[in-house]
């Protein structure tokens, strides 16, 4: 059953259960419209009161439907909301915890609404990039005021019940129920069991005192913060639609604007990046009730940039951490950048003193490795050197309990020989967190050969907690991540050689949406990193062509903000890249030495080689089995590299332009003798996929 039917006294009460947030899916919406009308055919039943199972009223569509025929079958929810409306007896929504997108819907098709404080109220549509589709923009401006709603409808950000309670003239809640919340419902059910007319939400006038100005500044206002989604300013004109149109003809409003938003790129891309999230924490041959093991305290050996940030993540979780380095001077500096990074969220009042403390006391230091042997995990953070690790996992190996866990953040090495360092190659697991660990939500996952299946269970439910979304990667040099963005770095390097300028590539690809382009961003990391990947490179791979210009800047010192000079050049205390005279020069130099005349290159050629170069890679990645799916790539891409969230990932986005056309481009870049004509033929599943009509997310 998805819901419940049973009657108390002369009150029928409807609960939605349909775990874990009594999602409406089709079961559930047959089976609360049969409950009303049961309730409508008895003539012992005075009043009806609906509610929800567990921790939630209901969180809104159940998204196992999506997409599919279930999800558009009747009763569809405005069907099931015009049979609520409709009764001929009052309907009680007794709502509480989560109350979101057609859960709210709902309940404002109900004649009246009692609520328990602290319950999450929203309508989040607008962040898959479509509009509340069953009447939200039509009723909730009508019961709760024009401005709170289409604040609410726009950001799709969830309030708390008891701060929209105290909006003045609100007719959203009837009241706030302090105590037990169905018996709150069951007396306001029989207090209104013989009232006549019955109230609806659709009756009430939504109304602005300064209509036409309002809605004019909204728009400037939401135009300019949502320049690339056409969701925001399509939920504006329906709210809009609320005040300036009777109920029907605005709820037409509402549903042509659904169904337009539906079919854009834009929304597509969301929805897919909401489904992408949700498949990337699942791995094919680890079932889903895997057992875990327990982290109840954590280990981070290396206290700079990368330990800090890593340690934070647990310390903001709640989880106690041990800092371990070589010098204390280390050690003391490790903790001040962690004491700044909170303080600056005191300052701006994102997080609370006593939060602050709290979070500090979980942290404690040592520079022995004995201190550590009773920690569930151990994450080394040190200098990215195979050396280096070994010696850190012969230490961990001899220290750390049976059970516990072994994690590498490595960035490109090999987890497998890192494994086998240890006598427990099975405890032995790839954590790769981005820089700054402590903002960036991406973990990558690396799975060693002998990685046990409880360990990869274990590391992803933990990835929740420090809200990280995890992908798990195969073991290759990169991983998913870095093994892509080199084939980007490459194209960026011949497209200098080629006649471009570094402003002009980044402009390009920030123009296509990326947060900064790749010469920014060497800048940012620092350019010598690069640099020694690139001259291990020149030793394991000779025949990989590069750019010789990022080897050129290197030898002129010129590593990037942290010397003040890279790509651009930089004044001290600003972020600003200024374009460089000395590079531009040292450009021309390099292609006359190569006897290369430069052409004008379109912004259009910069970003397909760019995008591409990720494409082809990520289809080589797939068919090793280093990546499990497409729409990883895409979460790998949209949290952990700035890809534009509303193209979906590099693979959603070459599936929008159709691999056709994708390969058809390859082509002409094979053909360029500047460019590495070998990397451009297709990666067998993707010739495989235009062969079959296909694309990769399908």
């Amino acid at each position: 059953m998805t819901a419940t039917y049973e009657v108390r006294g002369s009150v029928a009460v409807i609960t939605l259960d349909n775990p874990p947030v009594n999602g409406l899916g089709h079961a559930t919406r047959k089976a609360a419209a049969e409950g009303v009308e049961r309730a409508e055919n008895d003539a012992a039943v005075k009043a009806i009161v609906i509610t929800g199972a567990g921790k939630a009223f209901s969180g809104g569509a159940d998204i196992k439907e999506f997409g599919s025929p279930k999800a558009l079958a009747e009763p569809s929810l405005h069907s099931l909301i015009a049979v609520v409306e409709n009764c001929s007896k009052p309907v009680v929504a007794a709502i509480h915890t989560v109350c979101m997108g057609g859960g709210l819907e709902l309940a404002l098709g109900c004649h009246y609404r009692v609520v328990s404080p602290g319950a999450k109220i929203a309508l989040p549509e607008v962040k898959l990039g479509l509009l509340p589709g069953a009447g939200g923009t039509q009723r909730l401006p009508r019961a709760l005021g024009v401005e709170p709603a289409l604040n609410m409808i726009v950001s799709g950000e969830p309030v708390n019940s008891e701060l929209l309670a105290q909006i003045p003239g609100q007719k959203l809640f009837d009241r706030v129920v302090e105590g037990d919340l169905m018996a709150g419902a069951l007396a306001l059910a029989a207090e209104v069991a013989d009232k006549r007319p019955l109230p609806k939400v659709r009756d009430l006038k939504a109304r602005h005192p300064e209509n036409q100005a309002f809605f004019q500044f909204a728009r400037n206002t939401v135009g300019a913060m949502s320049k690339n989604f056409p969701a925001p300013l399509r939920c504006l004109e329906a709210v809009a639609a609320a005040v300036n149109m009777k109920f029907e003809d605005g709820m037409k409003a509402e549903r042509e604007g659904f169904l337009a938003l539906m079919m854009t790129p834009e929304s597509k891309a969301l929805r897919h990046a909401f489904f992408a999230e949700r498949a990337a924490s699942k791995i094919g041959d680890v079932p889903e009730g895997t057992p875990t093991r327990s982290i109840a305290k954590v280990a981070v050996i290396g206290a700079g940039t990368m330990g800090g940030g890593i340690s934070m993540n647990f310390l903001n979780a709640g989880i106690p951490v041990t800092m371990l380095e070589t010098k204390q001077e280390a050690l003391d500096r490790g903790v001040a950048t962690i004491r700044k990074n909170y303080e600056a969220q005191v300052k701006k009042g994102k997080l609370k003193e006593d939060k602050y403390a709290a979070r500090m006391a979980l942290l404690t230091t040592t520079l022995n490795y004995a201190d550590i042997g009773d920690a569930d995990l151990v994450i080394e953070a040190v200098f990215e050197e195979l050396g280096v690790k070994e010696a850190v996992f012969k230490q961990l190996d001899a220290v750390m309990k049976p059970g516990a866990i072994l994690a590498s953040n490595t960035s490109t090495l090999d987890v497998n020989k890192i494994a086998n360092f240890t006598q427990r190659p099975q405890d032995v697991v790839g954590m790769h967190f981005f820089s700054p660990a402590n903002v960036m939500r991406l973990l990558e996952v690396v799975r060693g050969a002998a990685t046990a299946k409880d360990v990869l269970a274990t590391v992803m439910q933990l990835a929740k907690k420090i809200k990280k979304t995890a992908v798990v990667s195969g073991v290759c040099d990169g991983f998913i991540g870095n093994r892509m963005i080199e084939q980007y770095s490459r194209q960026a390097g011949f497209l200098l050689d080629e006649g471009c300028t570094p402003a002009q590539v980044d402009k390009a690809a920030e123009k296509f949406g990326f947060a900064m382009g790749p010469f920014r961003m060497g800048d940012l990391a620092g350019n010598d990193i690069g640099w020694a990947i690139r001259k291990r490179r020149y030793q394991e791979k000779p025949n990989l062509r590069y750019s010789a210009s990022a080897d050129r800047l290197c030898e002129l010192g010129r590593y990037g903000q942290k010397t003040g000079a890279g790509w651009y050049d930089y004044v001290p205390g600003k972020r600003d890249a200024i374009p460089s005279p000395v590079v531009v020069e040292m450009l021309e130099k390099h292609r006359a030495a190569l006897g290369i005349t430069p052409r004008q290159i379109s912004d259009e050629e910069i970003v397909q080689r760019l995008v591409f170069a990720l494409v082809n890679e990520a289809a080589h990645l797939l068919e090793e089995g280093i990546a499990q799916r497409a729409s990883d790539v895409d979460m790998v891409y949209l949290t952990g590299y700035g890809f534009p969230l509303w193209r979906g990932g590099p693979m959603c986005y070459a599936d929008t332009v159709g691999l056709f056309n994708v390969v058809q481009a390859m082509k002409r870049f094979a053909k360029n003798p500047l460019d590495d004509g070998k990397f451009w033929q297709p990666a067998p599943l993707l010739a495989r996929l235009v062969e079959q009509g296909k694309g990769f997310n399908e």
